[in-house]
């Protein structure tokens, strides 16, 4: 019986660990690309990520399309995608790309949804960063259909908090998260307040308005699939405006 219930073991495991990729099956979607061929143009972004080069996310990256993006919820969610060859064997390449929602692809209005209106709503669209796009599909072809679905994020190191802001205006910036990639709850706690609930500035730049000066600061954060990590006392008391420290992983 010992070898039988062991196998059950790993089954369940493997289930478990499948079930987030299971949860997303392939969709159908457009794509371009912008940033230049060394994706210089990429960065910063409406997701406030910055240098994405610095910041580890490279050049596989993609600005969503509004429909997407949600008002920046899921900024740092990851994208595997693949070009639809049925649909477009001519400019289409085989294989995949994984991507890293890192910017938001605006809506234009003044053309049409299917002629330059690429990412207006409700269309799902990724404006991707031109090496990740030249992975799937050729140059010239500028437009491509796609099949995408949404997959863990992996990362090397822990989440990272970058404070911004000043005294009674704290600003973190959260970088680098594993697993779901995006980022649904943050809470803070100084060495001498209870946790508090931070709300969403813009793109995944937190906020508190506490005064938190000179207190080892403690963050919990909680991810679209439900997962939550607490990493305590990650900035030490002394801590400074600009500085980037780093937490637990998912």
């Amino acid at each position: 019986m010992a070898p039988v219930k062991l196998a059950t073991i790993f089954a369940l495991l493997w289930i478990a660990g499948t079930a987030y990729a299971q949860d997303y099956g392939w969709q159908s979607a457009h794509a371009t690309f912008y940033g230049g061929s060394d994706a210089s143009g990429t960065m910063g972004g409406a997701c406030g990520y910055g240098n994405l080069y610095s910041q580890g996310y490279g050049t596989n990256t993609a600005a969503l399309s509004t429909a997407l993006f949600n008002n920046g919820a899921t900024c740092g969610a990851c994208y595997q995608m693949k070009c639809n060859q049925q649909s477009d064997a001519q400019w289409c390449l085989p294989g995949t790309v994984t991507v890293t929602a890192t910017n938001l692809c605006p809506p234009n209005s003044a053309l049409p949804n299917d002629n330059g209106g690429w990412c207006n709503p409700p269309l799902q669209h990724f404006d991707m960063a031109q090496p990740a796009f030249q992975q799937i599909a050729i140059y010239r072809s500028g437009i491509v259909p796609i099949m995408f679905r949404r997959v863990p994020c992996v990362r090397k190191g822990g989440v990272r908090f970058t404070i911004n802001g000043h005294s009674y205006f704290n600003l973190v910036l959260i970088t680098n998260v594993g697993g779901a990639g995006d980022v649904e709850a943050v809470s803070i706690k100084g060495s001498n307040t209870g946790w508090q609930a931070m709300s969403r500035n813009w793109g995944q730049n937190w906020q508190s308005n506490s005064y938190l000066n000179g207190q080892a600061l403690s963050f919990q954060v909680s991810t679209s699939d439900g997962r939550t990590i607490t990493s305590y006392n990650v900035a030490t008391a002394n801590w400074q405006f600009g500085q980037t420290f780093e937490g637990l992983q998912f």
